[in-house]
């Protein structure tokens, strides 16, 4: 080869070597093989938060325990012998290990739905929340995971082979290092004058058709309860709880010795009920912790597909069709010293409608310990004396049942929530009547006209009556205190051709007219309460200028649509003119429909009514 040649080469070569070695300085300049990049804040954030509960993989701590020892491979191919190794003999483990046994078991039993790896992982998280020597730190952020992982522990290890319902009784359970005793107390069952009979998980719940889904974090399953009514227990209270509610209460284990049982593979447990309604913490060692709560998420499946729903037309369109018995229902046991909020649904309606409020106020700190909250229903097409006959009659009832001493002077203090014709049954709860309905249908004293005992009875107490003397606040909502301008011919022909009125009643009317001609006035007739509520007619014009008992303090709440001066505006059924009323405490105008009772307005207007009677007594 010519030495040009060669020479050329060689240079060429060199200048190739040149250009590598500049590459990989340069490369080294811009990129060292340990180094750092900056990061988006919202990924960095989810990448720190991130859990087995939260994206299916374990968290920092659980992974950082694996790539210490070298297990993280070997834990994605076999989670159990992992999980063996990682337990050891159960002795003296350590906090970061218990920690990462319970996410790691709560990983290993989402792959396998083995119910001994859901218990193992309520085990070790427990064990991790109560260390022997002392409680965990408030800002470990494992500590919130561990309240999660036990809790959900808890309720899918002990779900049933369906998953749909969770079964608490006393018995055996296998745990994949030996087993699990769980004991229930008979007692731990009871409710007032039920047994709570099924158990339904609501953790992973999403409640829909509430403004809110209030949640306590806390330890403990939440769950949902059913009910069946018990021979033990105060009588006064069985029956007056619709069979469907569900109630919430919170499923505690509470484990003897975690470590030592850990250790021997031999673990005992007892388990506890706590009612929301009834306690908001648990004491572990002497400290009250806090229960883990879903009362939106037990009220919201209480509802779901719930027959009360279809109850709005059928008990609008049929006197006979039955409705709850003595109608007036609690959600809850009576607690004596809460002063009872009773809630009145409008017409076409039921007490479903008041859930989305029921849900604020029960839910209120200030609030839930100081009130018990009541619904009545009725057959919503009926005569409004007969549905206000029935309302007086429950209210007197209830409460002598409740405390036929009337040692409780709560129940002097009760408040009553109308909503548009249920704002006219409480009305009528705090008028004298005096004789002015009788009057509407007859010149003739009742005394001397002639009827059977059956009838005269009916006629006494739905044609006079006087205020409750224990009702003490009233609040109507959409209230057509002069009628409602909707009750057109139209509206009053078709609901003539399709209700049933109640069959006593017609009766009744029938039985005065033949036993004393020319007694009635000739517009004398059963009329619905939609005729009652027709601009005009002699019922609504009667009640309207009825005077409201001295002692009672009344609020209005108007929903009117449109903006500006709420004068000649109207919720598309009941106008301005005729909700308002004059001496009344307040009167809050909110721009709604006419169904605003689940308006946030509304409720806030309720919740400040409800406060300033607490701050006042």
């Amino acid at each position: 080869m010519p030495a040009i040649a060669r020479h050329y080469i060689a240079v060429t070569r060199g200048w190739r070597l040149a250009l590598l070695l500049g590459a990989l300085v340069l490369t080294a300049a811009c990129s060292t093989p340990i180094g750092v990049v900056r990061g988006d804040r919202h990924s960095m954030y989810r990448n720190l938060t991130a859990s087995v509960l939260s994206t299916g993989a374990p968290s920092a701590a659980s992974a950082q325990l694996l790539n210490r020892l070298g297990l993280t491979e070997r834990f994605d191919d076999q989670p159990e012998a992992v999980l063996t190794e990682l337990r050891g003999s159960g002795q003296a483990l350590s906090r970061d290990r218990l920690f990462a046994l319970a996410e790691l078991s709560f990983a290993c039993a989402e792959r396998t739905r083995k119910s001994e790896y859901y218990l193992a992982a309520a085990v070790y998280a427990y064990a991790f929340l109560l260390p022997a020597e002392g409680p965990s730190s408030g800002v470990d952020p494992r500590v919130r995971l561990a309240a999660d992982l036990y809790n959900l522990g808890v309720t899918w290890g002990l779900a049933s082979p369906t998953g749909d319902s969770v079964i608490l009784e006393t018995g055996w359970r296998p745990l994949p290092f030996g087993q699990l005793e769980l004991t229930l107390a008979p007692d731990q069952l009871r409710w007032g004058g039920y047994r709570f009979a099924q158990f339904f998980p609501v953790a992973e719940f999403e409640p829909r058709g509430l403004l809110n889904n209030y949640r306590q974090p806390g330890i403990g399953a939440p769950l949902a309860a059913s009910l069946t009514p018990t021979g033990n227990g105060p009588t006064t209270v069985r029956g007056r709880i619709p069979p469907r509610v569900k109630v919430p209460v919170t499923a505690f284990l509470r484990i003897d010795n975690p470590f030592e049982g850990i250790a021997s593979g031999s673990v005992r447990g007892r388990l506890e009920l706590y009612p929301a309604d009834a306690a908001r913490t648990v004491s572990i060692d002497g400290r009250a912790v806090p229960l883990e709560l879903a009362p939106s998420a037990a009220l919201a499946y209480t509802l779901e597909g719930a027959p009360v729903w279809k109850t709005e037309i059928t008990a609008f369109l049929s006197a006979e069709h039955s409705v709850f018995p003595g109608g007036l229902a609690l959600m809850h046991p009576y607690r004596p010293g809460r002063i009872p909020v009773v809630f009145i649904h409008g017409t076409a309606s039921s007490p479903a409608r008041w859930a989305p409020m029921l849900n604020e106020l029960d839910n209120d700190l200030l609030l839930r310990d100081r009130f018990q909250f009541w619904f009545f229903t009725y057959n919503t097409s009926n005569p409004i004396l007969l549905s206000a006959q029935q309302l007086r009659e429950a209210l007197r009832k209830v409460r002598a049942d409740l405390d036929p001493d009337g040692r409780d002077r709560a129940l002097d203090e009760m408040v009553l929530i109308g909503h548009s014709q249920g704002g006219l049954l409480a009305r009528l709860m705090v008028t004298d009547s005096g004789t002015r309905f009788w009057d509407n249908i007859s010149h003739e004293p009742v005394a001397q006209v002639h009827m059977s005992d059956e009838l005269r009875t009916l006629v006494q107490s739905t044609m006079f009556f006087d205020a409750l003397p224990f009702v003490k606040q009233v609040i109507f909502i959409s209230t057509p205190h002069r009628g409602s301008f909707r009750v057109t011919g139209l509206v009053l022909d078709l609901v003539r051709r399709f209700v049933t009125l109640p069959a006593r009643v017609v009766k009744g009317i029938a039985e005065l007219a033949k036993d004393n001609p020319g007694m009635l006035s000739p517009l004398a007739r059963t009329p619905t309460a939609v005729e009652n509520m027709l601009p005009g007619q002699q019922f609504i014009r009667t009640l309207s200028a009825s005077p409201i008992a001295p002692w009672v303090t009344t609020h209005s709440i108007i929903a009117v649509r449109g903006l500006g001066a709420p004068a000649g505006l109207s919720d598309g059924v009941v106008r301005y003119e005729s909700a308002h009323l004059d001496g009344v405490a307040s009167e809050k105008i909110v721009h709604s429909g006419h169904s605003t009772q689940d308006q946030p307005d509304t409720i806030e207007e309720v919740r400040r009514i409800l406060r300033a009677l607490v701050a006042a007594r």
